[in-house]
């Protein structure tokens, strides 16, 4: 692939990790834009929206550079579960989320500023929980910091403990999917 020099618009130590795993070279620069949970737009809206305006505010900066943004959500249906404020908050999100399945949702967007070129696009991934009592509830969040995470689960950190069933990308429900990302560079690549 041969690709503008690269910028992750994100903080995510996950995301940067799966990035590599493409092969490119690229540079994190975490982006200050603000996340929106607008109640009027769908949840595949919320994370295009997400995404793009995180691109976009370091595109800006950096004009002549691709940049990648990218939000992950998950929702039960129209339900959105953001991360949690609270232990009490990702307990009652993982009671909702258990012995059902659930969508996790990435948005991404690719800009390149000076070009006036833009993609943006998402990748869903079903995730189906085990039945979980209220102990095995507490232990998974004993196990793992679920603050800092859509939904309060990593599927890569202890995912076993809750996870019956993957449905789609699993890197997807990690935060960013790799097939559909290699085949968005690709064909960014080949224009």
């Amino acid at each position: 692939m041969k690709l503008p020099s690269l910028i992750l618009a994100s903080a995510s130590p996950r995301r940067a990790e799966l990035l590599g795993y493409l092969g490119v070279d690229f540079t994190v620069i975490p982006s200050a834009a603000e996340e929106t949970a607008d109640g009027h737009l769908t949840p595949e809206e919320i994370c295009l929206l997400n995404a793009y305006r995180k691109a976009r505010a370091v595109a800006k900066e950096h004009p002549d550079r691709l940049v990648l943004g990218a939000d992950t959500i998950v929702c039960l249906g129209t339900t959105v579960f953001g991360k949690p404020a609270s232990l009490a908050a990702a307990r009652r999100t993982l009671n909702a989320l258990q012995g059902v399945a659930h969508s996790v949702i990435t948005g991404m967007c690719l800009i390149q500023w000076d070009s006036h070129r833009e993609r943006v696009f998402c990748e869903t991934t079903q995730v189906s929980f085990r039945e979980l009592s209220a102990g095995q509830i507490n232990r998974y969040l004993a196990a793992i910091d679920p603050l800092d995470k859509a939904g309060a689960y990593a599927i890569q950190d202890h995912g076993e403990m809750i996870v019956e069933q993957v449905s789609g990308s699993f890197t997807n429900v990690v935060g960013l999917p790799l097939g559909r990302l290699r085949e968005e560079l690709e064909s960014w690549s080949a224009k």
